[in-house]
Formats: C-alpha cells, sequence, structure tokens
C-alpha cells in the first residue's frame, strides 16, 4: 500500500472520529443524546437561585431530561429555562413546574408535578411558566430582621419594666399598697363582727321575730278576711249602693239647677238677689234684727219695753220727787 494513501486514510479517520466526538459533545451539552429523541419546552421563572446547565428535570420523581439552557429574558426582569425532555414522556399542559433541591445543601433540579394529566400535552418549544425556588439567603434576611424586630421588641418590653417598676413599684405606692391591703383585712374583721352581732341578735330575738312574722301573717290574713267581707257587702248591697250614687247625682244636679235659677232671678231668693233696692231694703231689715237681738240679750225684754213708754206730764207735775214743788 502506499504510503501517502495510508495517511490519507488514517487522517481522514481521525477527521470522522473528531466530528462524531463534536457532534456528541453538542449533544450531550443540549441534553440530549444520540439515541434518544428529544423535544424543548421553554421555562420561563422569576430567579432560578442556584439552578445550573444540565440540572436534572424529574416527572413524578424520575429523571426524565435535563436543563440545556438557562438565558436571561428580553425585559430583564426574569429568566427563560430551556428544558430537553426526552420523547417518551410526554407532560400535560396543566403540570407545575417547580425548582426544588436535593436535601438542604443538594443541587437544584427542575420538578414537573403532575395533577390531572388533561390533554393537550405540551409540545416542541413550547412556554410554560415556573415556581421561584426557595431562596435561602432571602429566608435568612427575613429571619434576621425579624430577630432583629425581636430585638427592638425585647428592649421595648424591658424599658416598660423598668418604668413599671420606677413608677408602680417604688417604696411610696408599695406601702400605700400595704396600708389598703390592712385596711382591707381590717374591714373585713369588722363586718364579720358585725355579722356575728347580726346572728347573735337573731338567736337572742328568735321568739319575738317569730311572733312579729307570726303576727305579720295574722294581719294579712286578717286583711284577706276584711277584703272578703268588703267583696260581699258590695255585692249584697250592690244595688242600692247604685240607687244611693244615683241619688247623690240627682241632687246633684238638682241643687246646679237651683243655683242656676238664683243667678237668673227666678223665685224670692233670686227676685231679691236681683233687685237692688230690695236687697238693701233685706241689708236694712237685717241690720235692724240684729241690733234688736243684741240689745235683747242685753237688757232683757222688759228692759227695752219700759225705755219705750210713754210718760205721763200731769203726773210729772205732782210728783213728790218733781224739785219745783
Amino acid at each position: 500500500m502506499d504510503k501517502s494513501k495510508l495517511e490519507i486514510k488514517v487522517g481522514l479517520f481521525v477527521l470522522i472520529g473528531l466530528v462524531l466526538l463534536a457532534g456528541a459533545l453538542i449533544q450531550f451539552s443540549k441534553g440530549t443524546s444520540l439515541f434518544r429523541g428529544a423535544y424543548q419546552l421553554q421555562l420561563h421563572a422569576v430567579n432560578v437561585g442556584g439552578l445550573k446547565q444540565r440540572a436534572g428535570v424529574l416527572l413524578a420523581g424520575v429523571e426524565v431530561g435535563n436543563v440545556s439552557q438557562i438565558k436571561l429574558s428580553d425585559d430583564g426582569k426574569s429568566v427563560t429555562i430551556v428544558l430537553s425532555v426526552y420523547k417518551d414522556y410526554p407532560i400535560y399542559h396543566d403540570a407545575r413546574f417547580v425548582i426544588e433541591q436535593a436535601g438542604f445543601l443538594g443541587d437544584q433540579f427542575v420538578s414537573v408535578i403532575p395533577t390531572t394529566n388533561t390533554p393537550p400535552v405540551l409540545t416542541n418549544n413550547e412556554e410554560v411558566y415556573c415556581q421561584e425556588p426557595f431562596n435561602l439567603q432571602e429566608v435568612a434576611r427575613s429571619t434576621a430582621g425579624f430577630v432583629k424586630r425581636i430585638d427592638e421588641t425585647a428592649k421595648k418590653l424591658d424599658d416598660a419594666v423598668t418604668d413599671l417598676r420606677r413608677v408602680v413599684l417604688n417604696g411610696e405606692t408599695l406601702t400605700n399598697f400595704a396600708i389598703a391591703i390592712n385596711n382591707t383585712r381590717t374591714f373585713s374583721e369588722q363586718a364579720i363582727s358585725t355579722v356575728n352581732d347580726i346572728n347573735a341578735i337573731v338567736a337572742t330575738n328568735g321568739s319575738q321575730i317569730s311572733l312579729a312574722v307570726s303576727n305579720a301573717v295574722l294581719f294579712s290574713q286578717q286583711l284577706n278576711g276584711l277584703a272578703g267581707s268588703a267583696d260581699a257587702i258590695l255585692a249584697t248591697n250592690g244595688a242600692a249602693i247604685s240607687i244611693a250614687v244615683q241619688n247623690v247625682k240627682t241632687s246633684t244636679e238638682e241643687l246646679k239647677q237651683l243655683m242656676d235659677g238664683l243667678h237668673s232671678g227666678q223665685g224670692l231668693a233670686g227676685t231679691i238677689l236681683q233687685n237692688g233696692q230690695l236687697a238693701t231694703n233685706v241689708q236694712t231689715i237685717a241690720d235692724n234684727l240684729a241690733v234688736t237681738t243684741s240689745n235683747l240679750n242685753r237688757a232683757g225684754l222688759w228692759g227695752i219695753l219700759w225705755a219705750h213708754k210713754p210718760v205721763d206730764t200731769n203726773t210729772t207735775a205732782h210728783s213728790p220727787h218733781n224739785p219745783s214743788h
């Protein structure tokens, strides 16, 4: 064999091997293999955390592909994760995508959580959304802020306790509190003593109290009897009482009519009241009667008659008591 031809064959063989090796490397870098077909999914997430290329894609815990590429979205606010999934594993559109971590410090991976597996299935280069991963550093920062707030709260609580000791639990307040407790105890003792005195009075005068209660009961029974008697009287003499009330009513009406007649000038009394001259004469007669009765009471009937007896002039002239003789 010609040496030059041999070199050409060896070179061609090496070239073909290098091409195959490069193709294999390219396929492996995309997360696929030479023997298994795959389709890609565009997974959008706010933050990928520590997810790296060639990280596994697990469907219900079974590895069904890997992460072939991670790139920043055009808006600069999210990340696009390109997943290479084997064609043997269809993923339905209602599945959930979550970035999880293996253990506490393990590598992160994309977990596909199936739900009802309702068709249709996801196709090549279809866009889906992913739940952002658990960020331990963010939790640590939040915990640090929480601890800081706890420290501030503890400081405020300590200040409040200090103010409480200074304002409330001082010597004067404790002294007043002790005095109040002592006064309360004294009041309790006095109340107990008063109760004991009342008990003694009740025990000593128990018979009198019982007698008073009995008298009260008897009096109430008598009142009940009296009420019953009054009811019986009303029931028995109801008609007579009604007649008496009617008579009183009739008398009142007649008296009212009489007074109305007097005011209107009817009868003798009405005429006297309405006639001024006659009323004056009646008043004069009444005055004279008053004077006559007064004199009668003072001098008697004989004195009044003697005072009004006529004088004899002849007798007076020959009287031995006459001074002219």
